[in-house]
């Protein structure tokens, strides 16, 4: 079984512009990697042994966004004034007077300082496929909490 991870355009965007980062940068760490093993003995070379390990994250990391990017299925938004994948809602928390704006977005695009929030986290689950005017009851693992959306973009 094949396991799609869900994101938005922006999303898919920005991974495909670090890939284009990393293999451009990819040349200069091969030739750090070849200035570094001319050095000399290997086995007390530190130059080596760090070029060695910076050029190995390097094809890690790009392996793991190429994954990323073969199994991603991008969800565009709809007009359909649901809370869905790809909009920004506007929450009211029930203990709080000011309300908070949170954009759904794929776990890989989920930061929550930058007001991004994972469609499958707790919140994200709970409301997903809501409207304007839902109130909500939300089950985090530090207990739960009820908040009402106030608006849909």
């Amino acid at each position: 079984m094949v396991y799609y991870q869900k994101m938005t355009p922006t999303g898919y965007q920005k991974i495909k512009d670090e890939i284009t980062r990393l293999k451009k940068d990819r040349p200069r760490r091969i030739k750090i990697l070849q200035e570094a093993r001319a050095l000399g003995d290997l086995s007390e070379n530190t130059e080596y042994t760090e070029a060695k390990r910076d050029l190995g994250h390097l094809q890690s990391r790009l392996r793991y966004l190429d994954k990323q990017l073969k199994y991603a299925e991008i969800v565009e938004k709809s007009a359909d004034g649901k809370v869905d994948l790809g909009k920004t809602v506007t929450l009211k928390f029930a203990d709080e007077e000011e309300t908070v704006e949170y954009q759904l977005v794929g776990q890989l695009e989920a930061d929550l300082t930058a007001g991004k929030v994972a469609y499958d986290s707790p919140l994200g689950q709970s409301i997903m496929k809501k409207t304007v005017g839902s109130k909500v009851k939300v089950e985090a693992p530090a207990g739960e909490y009820q908040v009402t959306i106030i608006a849909i973009k």
